[in-house]
């Protein structure tokens, strides 16, 4: 692909707003569960582990359609699986409010988010198409887009909570999605399409996308949102062991190997990851994923079980004290990509995951029982500021070592990358926390039951429990920043590869 049209302005514009609707709805069902799970009838606590599967199916398939859509925007075009992706989207929302059992809601929820996450590299691999070098700021616009809706999805649930029902979230993504869809069909109309004879290598794609399912799922499995019943003191939440899924996923990946070295147009480019950034730009990518996995759950949790008894002021307080982080990281997200632009790779990524392992030690630091909104915003602000800086340095690190023809493949391996790590989070936060839970209550000295101060002491000991469980995975999270800073060191610049 050699022509760059006019209008990319306009084009980055609708890619990432294609790809903030995506990754709100990534996200937006973990505060409508418990509204979903009433309207499906599903008995509670028996039905935690199958009601899980209303967040984990979306996040599955979200994870799952990344590698094929990556590899066919590289065969059949850009657009075509742009817009394709943002069709299916509009169609499982549609459906979704309408499902009457779990079944059929889950098979909506896995239609949409196929089309959420495939436009998102097809999204990736255009901008890049379009910048042939000094891409990073274009990647920051969608890479702050993306990761904004991460962390909104679960305040625009709340927002509908309040005010109206879980269904208006579905109402208003539909024709959303295809405004998204309009607009994508006509400003990517003049994109070329590809000049180079490609094969889908569809046996690699079906071989890592089962690998990649079979570790999300067992993560999952581990430590999600089935794990809400354990906490709630239901012990027959979870849904067995992960061990089966884990080995799937080993069987696959061998077998995918195998198939890459037999295959005449392989799905992962010869020679991608031994080019120099792209190993330690994809382990420092995993790690902020894993990082903003701790920070998208135990913000909201610290706010609920520490700060604000009250739904509606805790609502409103998570807000605040979120929005420091999503707007600092939706702000700082260019600019990391101006400075790769106008510098390296790696300046901007160790420089912001050292404000992200700052921002963490603070909060593991201060966060108890008496800190101030205040303070938590000011912190926010330096971790936000640091997932920002970092994240499109990073995916320009791995893009930019591609071919032309195997950026959209590429942009998969960023992505992947990433929410495999917000998985591993997810699953060593759980982990972390149920087991810390439990060590700290068998240290609890209570008044007798009798006592009138025994209700006061039992919520004054929660509270700082909860208190100190969350700050020690902020610390743990800041130690796993700082690894990733040791790592960053070997991230150098590798020129952008024309198309």
């Amino acid at each position: 692909m050699t022509t760059i049209p006019s209008g990319r302005t306009r084009v980055v514009a609708v890619l990432a707003l294609a790809a903030f609707i995506g990754s709100v709805d990534l996200t937006v069902a973990t505060t409508m569960l418990r509204r979903i799970i009433v309207h499906l009838e599903i008995p509670l606590p028996d039905g935690f582990g199958r009601a899980a599967w209303i967040v984990n199916a979306y996040i599955v398939a979200y994870v799952g359609a990344m590698p094929l859509a990556g590899r066919l925007s590289d065969v059949v075009g850009r657009r075509r699986v742009v817009v394709g992706s943002l069709a299916l989207f509009s169609i499982g929302s549609a459906l979704a409010p309408f499902a009457t059992t779990l079944e059929t809601f889950v098979a909506a929820r896995v239609v949409a988010a196929i089309g959420a996450g495939a436009v998102v590299p097809a999204a990736l691999a255009t901008v890049a198409d379009l910048f042939p070098e000094r891409r990073g700021r274009a990647f920051g616009v969608l890479f702050g887009a993306e990761t904004l809706g991460y962390v909104c999805g679960p305040l625009v649930g709340a927002v509908l909570i309040r005010f109206a029902d879980w269904p208006w979230h579905f109402y208003g993504a539909v024709p959303t999605g295809i405004v998204a869809l309009i607009l994508a069909a006509r400003v990517m109309r003049h994109l070329p399409r590809p000049t180079l004879r490609r094969s889908l290598d569809l046996p690699g794609a079906l071989l890592i996308t089962t690998a990649l399912v079979a570790v999300v799922i067992g993560l999952l499995s581990l430590g999600s949102i089935a794990s809400a019943g354990d906490l709630a003191g239901f012990e027959d939440s979870r849904s067995g062991p992960a061990w089966p899924v884990f080995a799937l996923a080993v069987v696959a990946g061998i077998g995918f190997v195998i198939a890459e070295r037999r295959a005449g147009d392989p799905l992962v480019p010869p020679g991608l990851l031994g080019r120099r950034p792209v190993v330690p730009a994809l382990i420092v990518n995993l790690s902020i994923g894993a990082i903003l996995a701790v920070a998208m759950v135990n913000v909201p949790l610290f706010v609920n079980l520490v700060l604000e008894a009250d739904l509606r002021a805790a609502a409103v307080t998570s807000g605040i004290v979120l929005t420091a982080l999503t707007a600092t990281m939706a702000m700082a997200s260019p600019v990391g990509g101006w400075l790769a632009d106008r510098i390296t790779y790696r300046i901007p990524v160790m420089f912001g995951t050292a404000l992200l392992v700052t921002g963490l030690l603070l909060m593991g630091r201060g966060w108890d029982t008496d800190v101030t909104t205040a303070a938590m915003a000011a912190h926010l602000v330096i971790a936000g500021a640091g997932f920002g800086l970092a994240t499109a340095p990073l995916s320009a690190a791995v893009v930019d070592a591609a071919e032309g023809p195997d950026r959209g493949v590429a942009a998969s391996v960023v992505l992947v990358a990433r929410l495999v790590g917000l998985a591993l989070g997810l699953a060593g936060l759980t982990a972390w926390a149920l087991n810390r839970f439990d060590a700290l209550r068998r240290t609890i000295s209570l008044p007798p039951i009798t006592d009138p101060a025994y209700a006061d002491a039992v919520e004054a000991a929660q509270r700082q429990i909860s208190a100190t469980v969350l700050s020690e995975t902020f610390l743990v999270s800041a130690v796993i920043a700082a690894a990733a800073l040791v790592v960053a060191m070997a991230i150098r610049r590798s020129p952008p590869r024309a198309a």
